[in-house]
């Protein structure tokens, strides 16, 4: 079975079903060239992507992480034969931690990737756009009917396959929380390190400010693993603190309706 990025699409909370455009309730959207799965309803970029305009996260948003001296944010313990709290590392972002392993980051594409199934629930109103302020896009999604019309509510998908190096993604993983601590004015609201459908991962929401603009953000960094190889997969859903509340529903049908599964046996 070939690896799957399914768009789902309507309604912020919603079932997933294609491409479509106003308000709650998903469908489905199919990357150019990937294979579409249905997503659950539910709806986090790069560090700041400037050129999208509009909106900001609110509501239910997947489990974010916490920074190690961030007050009041807890740290879960990846599941284990015996419970062990990962500890949030206090310097060196993630992609730093992975190269000075020897890890190589390769940027993939999602017209013909096929090493996982991942699926990005679409909103009503929101599509898929082109977006060259989002370093090795795999997908960006925006909110096209809201907004303040000077920032876009957005969702990135950037996914890098892991090259060479020698090292635990666990230990790799509690550096998830440093790019997003390193943006401009950054100050936590959420975070949680563990696993996201068994794999190593770090989520972080928070606030920052960009062009004279506060926003927030949505980030969740997994490590996963495909066979012998490994991936890291990076979605980041980011509105305005102004609009955070309107694009709630939108946002959050994103942030926990995202699935990244292994890629099953033929058929």
């Amino acid at each position: 079975m070939a690896g799957v990025l399914g768009l789902a699409g309507p309604t912020a909370a919603a079932d997933p079903l294609y491409p479509v455009p106003p308000q709650p309730a998903p469908v489905i959207q199919q990357v150019p060239g990937a294979a579409v799965a249905p997503a659950a309803t539910p709806l986090g970029i790069p560090p700041m992507v400037p050129a999208v305009p509009t909106a900001p996260v609110a509501q239910a948003a997947a489990p974010l992480a916490a920074s190690p001296t961030a007050p009041g944010v807890q740290s879960l313990a990846a599941t284990a034969a015996v419970p062990q709290a990962l500890v949030p590392a206090t310097a060196g972002t993630l992609a730093d931690f992975l190269k000075s392993k020897g890890a190589t980051l390769q940027p993939q594409s999602a017209r013909d990737f096929k090493a996982l199934n991942i699926v990005l629930p679409v909103p009503r109103g929101w599509s898929q756009v082109p977006d060259p302020n989002v370093p090795d896009a795999f997908a960006v999604i925006a909110d096209r009917v809201g907004g303040d019309g000077i920032y876009t509510s957005n969702a990135a998908l950037v996914v890098y396959k892991l090259v060479g190096g020698d090292f635990d993604p666990k230990e790799a993983i509690t550096h998830g929380f440093i790019d997003s601590q390193q943006l401009p004015a950054w100050r936590t609201t959420k975070a949680t390190l563990g696993d996201f459908g068994g794999m190593p991962s770090a989520a972080i929401e928070g606030t920052y400010r960009e062009n004279n603009m506060s926003l927030n953000t949505s980030r969740r960094h997994t490590i996963a693993t495909a066979g012998p190889d490994k991936y890291l997969v990076t979605l980041s859903v980011t509105t305005t603190v102004g609009e955070a509340v309107a694009a709630a529903d939108a946002t959050d049908a994103i942030t926990n309706g995202f699935r990244i599964s292994p890629v099953g046996p033929p058929r």
